[in-house]
């Protein structure tokens, strides 16, 4: 399914950037204060991101390992995005809730047409 596979790549794509710009402009100081914490927020979020867009490109060659691989991803990525807006709240960063919100929904809506298509 292409909404799928193109909400997959761009999140993975996204998260990826995002935590890369975080890095390199050193925005994150929990490496600092938390740093093996974060070292494995880091891991799972890069592995989550990875997932995405390998299940992303996957769904788009049709081949047959793309719909579990995809349906890992997003359940990854429904896990991070449920837990991530506490820490973004505590900081008063209603925005990102927002943000966090719309891919629960998305991320919901692509599992809902994946498995109501017959072909990937």
């Amino acid at each position: 399914m292409t909404f799928a596979a193109i909400f997959a790549l761009v999140v993975g794509v996204g998260m990826l950037t995002q935590w890369t710009l975080s890095f390199v402009t050193k925005q994150i100081p929990e490496l600092r204060t938390e740093p093996i914490r974060i070292a494995f927020h880091l891991a799972g979020e890069a592995i989550t991101a990875l997932l995405l867009v390998v299940g992303g490109l996957g769904l788009l060659a049709a081949v047959p390992w793309a719909r579990t691989v995809f349906l890992i991803s997003v359940g990854m990525l429904l896990y991070t995005a449920i837990v991530s807006p506490g820490y973004f709240a505590q900081r008063g960063k209603w925005g990102w809730l927002i943000m966090f919100t719309a891919l629960i929904v998305l991320a919901l809506a692509t599992v809902i047409a994946l498995s109501t298509s017959a072909t990937v």
